[in-house]
């Protein structure tokens, strides 16, 4: 494409991608969903169209996009829920690309089991992204956000490690199953000691990442950093290590670290860049997807359809069922066996009379909507397109895997939703206010007792006006907690109590902002005000605005 043709190309996405998300915002549709098929569109058109190149798929889009989403995890919820995360994102994956493998070497003409096992580590990784989105607004329980948010993070380095072991067992002779495992286990372990590495070493840039932007800059290079450290081809001489898993972790670790060694503005600004990088990148990825529809029926020429049916049943059939097969499964294992998937913790007495924390396991709405929520997506494609040209069936890989992609984009994202709200599956809104208004109750206590020590200790250069100014803020915030606690605690329902003098009180504290902000522009087009000044004065609005909910959320 000429570098005109790219820059048109690069505008239309754009445009579509922001009108897809205000037809999303308005209908609540998956954006994943509407993206994919506008690229099929796009693709049946005459025009320039775009090829899935994997390799910068793998190498600049992947890593930013796992990146962001590791920044926005829990690490310690993931920890506590740690074998439920093993057991969907290493154990399942696992067990996917072998039945797959074991499907198409015994009904599949032709096929090998290495072929199968390809396909299999191809699909077998969920991608969080649509589900989540469609969670999220559908209000769905923290504990089964903790849960796809964690798998999605951990079984893309599953997948694409089972991968590269299957195209290794196809392409040599001597390959056995104890080197396979060898390569794996050393994969993940040098993979999640290179994260950690490489998260210590930002901790150490602490000065740093004091400056908005070098934080910026720090943030958006680490990703890329980890992941060029595992996957460049010196490593690869002597060992493969998951690069993937590296930029998890790393991810993980700085996101759990941020509150502690970053500014509050270089925060704000690094937020702000990561959601628009987020945004353009997963909807690009979704258009490409959709661009590569029609290349991908053309190569099935070759093919009968006996041969494409039983290879897509049985790869269908394995990805939709062995899933929910899977969590019941796990369900009804023994108690010292159990892989206690997700539940709220409780606690029981043990044979000293101390006292455990333990998780119950999922209801059956739980694994219903955990069950739903495999939803296919950029992973899928970049990994199977990685495929060496020669690779035994690549086109009808090919095939199956975009199939798996565009059946679970379309009928589980479509559906989820419906099927949360059906199921009454909601997040529990009332116990994460309070637990939010808790936690800012002690803070602010936490605060009004450094302003004693502040006093005890008679600093000349603070006035006891502006201490007792201070001070009187700070209780009115107290004050204005608890009443909000007081009303919480009022409510019988999970759901939000509505208070007409809280929401009120937003009203007016908008209203003013905005007469601040109206009279500073009415000066500036007097030309009292230049727009150096507009915009620091405007600066300060804006934070004050942003700590503003858009509804009565706490």
């Amino acid at each position: 494409m000429k570098p005109e043709e790219i820059l048109l190309f690069a505008l239309g996405a754009v445009a579509v991608i922001v009108a897809v998300r205000w037809v999303t915002e308005k209908t609540g549709l998956p954006a994943a969903v509407l993206l994919t098929l506008i690229g099929i569109i796009y693709a049946y058109m005459p025009g320039p169209n775009v090829e899935l190149e994997p390799e910068w798929i793998l190498t600049f889009i992947l890593p930013p996009l796992l990146y962001n989403a590791a920044l926005d995890s829990s690490l310690l919820d993931i920890r506590r829920n740690m074998r439920t995360v093993i057991s969907l994102s290493v154990v399942l994956v696992l067990v996917t690309a072998l039945l797959i493998g074991v499907g198409f070497s015994l009904w599949v003409a032709g096929a090998t089991l290495a072929a199968g096992v390809a396909l299999g580590a191809a699909v077998a990784p969920p991608d969080p992204v649509a589900a989540l989105a469609v969670g999220r607004r559908a209000g769905l329980p923290g504990k089964l956000v903790t849960l796809i948010q964690g798998e999605g993070l951990l079984n893309d380095a599953t997948a694409l490690t089972i991968l590269t072991v299957a195209v290794t067992a196809e392409q040599t002779d001597n390959f056995n199953f104890d080197n396979a495992v060898g390569k794996f286990v050393i994969s993940a372990f040098g993979g999640v000691l290179v994260g950690i590495a490489v998260a210590y070493a930002v901790r150490m840039l602490k000065a740093l990442r004091a400056d908005p932007l070098n934080s910026n800059a720090l943030s958006l290079i680490t990703p890329l950093a980890a992941y060029l450290i595992c996957e460049n081809s010196f490593v690869h001489h002597y060992v493969f290590i998951s690069g993937v898993l590296a930029v998890v972790v790393a991810g993980l670790i700085i996101g759990h670290d941020t509150p502690r060694y970053a500014t509050g503005a270089s925060r704000l600004q690094t937020s702000a860049v990561w959601r628009l990088i987020d945004f353009l990148l997963e909807g690009a990825v979704f258009l490409l997807i959709g661009m590569q529809v029609p290349d991908v029926l053309r190569g099935l020429s070759n093919y009968s359809t006996s041969t494409i049916v039983i290879a897509l049943s049985i790869t269908l059939g394995v990805v939709l069922l062995l899933r929910p097969l899977w969590l019941v499964a796990t369900q009804l294992l023994p108690r010292p066996l159990h892989t206690r998937l997700g539940g709220q913790e409780g606690s029981e007495a043990d044979d000293d009379n101390s006292t455990t924390m333990r998780e119950a396991p999922l209801n059956s709405k739980e694994v219903t909507a955990l069950s739903w929520a495999g939803t296919r997506g950029v992973i899928t494609l970049a990994a199977v397109f990685t495929l060496p040209h020669g690779f035994p069936d690549r086109e009808l890989l090919f095939f199956c895997a975009i199939s798996v992609v565009l059946v679970t984009l379309v009928g589980q994202g479509l559906t989820f939703a419906p099927l949360v709200r059906r199921l009454g599956l909601r997040a529990n809104e009332k116990d994460k206010a309070r637990l939010r208004n808790e936690a800012r109750s002690a803070a602010v206590r936490a605060a009004l007792d450094r302003l004693d020590d502040i006093q005890e200790q008679q600093h000349d250069n603070v006035e006891e006006e502006a201490m007792e100014t201070m001070r009187r803020q700070l209780e009115v915030r107290l004050d204005r907690y608890r009443r909000r606690l007081d009303l919480l605690d009022q409510v019988e329902s999970h759901e939000l109590p509505k208070s007409p003098q809280y929401e009120a009180a937003l009203m007016v504290r908008q209203a003013v902002i905005d007469a601040e902000r109206e009279e500073l522009l009415r000066w500036r087009d007097a030309g009292r005000l230049n727009d150096d000044s507009l915009r620091v004065l405007n600066r300060e609005l804006d934070h004050e605005e942003l700590v503003l909910p858009k509804r009565p959320k706490d």
